[in-house]
């Protein structure tokens, strides 16, 4: 039995390699050359005693084992983040980096703003923004390679701390006929799923949009995807379908000129929940706590 201890460093290159099943990437992640990146995880299954990588010329996978050491590795760099940042949190609290992710229907919306109060509240503090999916987010949360993670809800943030913020309206957007009246308030149960477009996999609006039309156990009635909402407002203004879009992309003049109409849900309408995600052993709880109050009043 191994009586010395991995270091963070190997358990480091092991989580890279795990993420990326390559050594080059790997190596590049964690700032090294790709033979002391090699060596160091070598090094760690000879400490083991125990195979962690199944290597060939062709591919790279990770052995059972070793994807759980990696899983175990990530949670422990992810405290040890954390305890240098308890250090500088007390030392100078609101001061340094923070290092906060938003998904893409609501960093562009809600993040300008955010950016320039913080600047001038509290000018040692600097914001370093991450647009990216709600996955995505979350696994770099858990890694402490984020401090905070601006999300939507519903979605599953297990061992997360999580500050609801507000409940945002989502609203139905139509191509627009000229001349042509404006119609009554839409009901959600009346929505055609036939012509119900849809972002992409990844986006938590798709499943709130399936979600909020009763269809979340299907897969995607029109079949058409977006990558992003412009695509998704673009596609609605060539008469592909209809869509629902955040009431914030509505009221940030998001559309321009485009020729669709968006439109108020009667009652009960479809609504998203906006919240700011933390680890729980997050140090920053100032930090935290300023920003929730600060998205808070964007409601």
């Amino acid at each position: 039995m191994a009586t010395a201890l991995p270091s963070l460093r190997q358990l480091e290159y092991l989580s890279a390699l795990a993420e990326t099943l390559n050594f080059t990437q790997a190596a590049q992640q964690c700032f090294v050359t790709q033979s002391t990146l090699s060596a160091g995880i070598q090094e760690l299954e000879l400490l083991l005693d125990a195979r962690l990588v199944e290597r060939d010329r062709q591919h790279v996978r990770m052995t059972p084992l070793g994807q759980k050491v990696a899983e175990r590795g990530r949670e422990l760099l992810s405290a040890a983040r954390d305890l240098v940042a308890i250090a500088a949190a007390e030392a100078a609290p609101m001061t340094g980096i923070v290092r906060l992710g938003a998904i893409p229907t609501i960093a562009p919306f809600l993040m300008p703003d955010i950016v320039r109060e913080v600047r001038a509240k509290h000018p040692a503090l600097k914001l370093a923004l991450r647009e990216d999916r709600t996955a995505v987010l979350l696994e770099q949360l858990r890694a402490a390679r984020l401090d905070f993670a601006l999300i939507a809800l519903p979605y599953d943030t297990a061992g997360l701390k999580v500050q609801k913020l507000f409940d945002e309206e989502l609203w139905l957007i139509s191509a627009q006929k000229p001349g042509e009246p404006e119609p009554r308030r839409p009901r959600v149960d009346r929505i055609d799923p036939e012509r119900l477009l849809l972002l992409e996999e990844g986006h938590c609006l798709r499943e709130h949009t399936l979600g909020a039309c009763g269809l979340a156990e299907r897969a995607n009635p029109s079949g058409i995807e977006a990558t992003s909402l412009i695509t998704l407002v673009h596609m609605v203004e060539s008469g592909l379908g209809d869509a629902l879009l955040p009431q914030m992309a509505i009221d940030s003049g998001f559309l321009g000129r485009a020729a669709v109409l968006p439109r108020r849900f009667a009652a009960p309408a479809p609504v998203r929940t906006i919240a700011l995600a933390a680890r729980a052993t997050t140090t920053r709880v100032e930090e935290f706590e300023m920003l929730a109050a600060l998205l808070a009043r964007r409601r």
